[in-house]
């Protein structure tokens, strides 16, 4: 009975079975294991049920190396052009490229034989939407443990809901940062502006000089006060997923728009492209990781993008309204 309601709250067996997750149920690693799963679930229903012509295609796949995920992808929906929610729990060693990688972040990984174990799961996620109006959301929360040569665990949170329209609409961008906010809150109330912040300056496509969207939350090598207390913000900000964004898409999946606004959200795809490319940790971290599942991690990418030369929108048209807030973040709650 018990597995048979799991197995209606998630979208595939978890990677590590359910026997084995609740056995070791008051493990950090478990319950994180069942955070990411439902989470899954819950997004994956939330957005079927707008888009009820489409279906999510569900991938379970293994990583030879340890461990393995499940990638949900709904493709070429009425409302969703491409919306992709996965999860992966992998294990084993980690490569020379991903240690020097974190190593250049300022962790101390002192390895054995030049051997670092390490275990790293989690939930991510990309929505892409046919409708310019409806903005795209992408989000991801994840935990990392490394075990060191003297059998030391470094441990550590990371992840983030932020949003990217097309076209500002000031009342969505205030109610998307209010719930993540709220979120925020209930933990400390420090976390909202600072995590606001560091969110603004990741997707900062330097070569643009622009941000890809107008941000919400992000963190990473997050390991204190401690790991429950961590654990417990982590799950509230899965949690707050669906409440802010899909009232959003709600409202604006069947508003009119023109070929030239479809144009612009074409546009503003390819930038969305050459961040996820150029700059993302996770999508440069995956690519780096021996047996990771390609086809996962460039999900990230839309279905359709476009690259115009020297496309520069009108003074004071509603394009370059948002590129001004691009380029100078608001604040959206106060």
């Amino acid at each position: 009975k018990e597995e048979e309601e799991l197995r209606q709250r998630f979208m595939g067996p978890p990677v590590s079975g359910l026997r084995e997750l609740r056995r070791r149920r008051r493990e950090l690693r478990s319950r994180m294991e069942l955070l990411i799963m439902e989470t899954q679930g819950e997004v994956c229903r939330a957005l079927a049920e707008l888009d009820p012509g489409a279906t999510f295609a569900v991938d379970t796949w293994e990583r030879k190396e340890g461990g393995g995920g499940i990638s949900c992808v709904l493709q070429d929906g009425e409302v969703f052009e491409k919306a992709g929610v996965n999860v992966s729990v992998v294990f084993g060693l980690l490569s020379e490229e991903a240690a020097r990688q974190m190593r250049s972040r300022g962790k101390s990984l002192k390895a054995k034989d030049g051997k670092l174990p390490f275990c790293a799961m989690g939930v991510s996620s990309v929505i892409h939407p046919k409708n310019p109006h409806v903005p795209t959301m992408h989000f991801n929360y994840r935990y990392f443990e490394i075990e060191e040569a003297d059998g030391t665990k470094q441990w550590w949170f990371g992840g983030g809901t932020d949003l990217t329209p097309t076209y500002l609409n000031e009342e969505d961008a205030i109610h998307f940062h209010k719930t993540l906010k709220e979120a925020c809150d209930k933990h400390d109330l420090k976390l909202y502006p600072k995590y606001k912040k560091w969110c603004d300056d990741y997707f900062y496509i330097k070569h643009r000089g622009e941000r890809r969207g107008i941000g919400g939350i992000f963190f990473d090598d997050v390991d204190s006060p401690s790991k429950e207390e961590v654990f417990q913000f982590v799950k509230s900000c899965a949690k707050a997923v669906v409440p802010c964004y899909i009232p959003i898409v709600k409202k604006h999946c069947h508003d009119s728009f023109t070929p030239e606004e479809k144009l612009w959200q074409q546009l503003r795809r390819g930038r969305y492209v050459e961040f996820n490319l150029v700059y993302d940790r996770g999508t440069k971290f995956g690519l780096l990781t021996p047996g990771s599942r390609i086809e996962s991690i460039l999900m990230s990418l839309p279905l359709t993008a476009r690259w115009e030369y020297m496309h520069i929108p009108p003074e004071s048209s509603k394009e370059a309204e948002i590129l001004e807030v691009l380029r100078n973040p608001k604040d959206w709650v106060h």
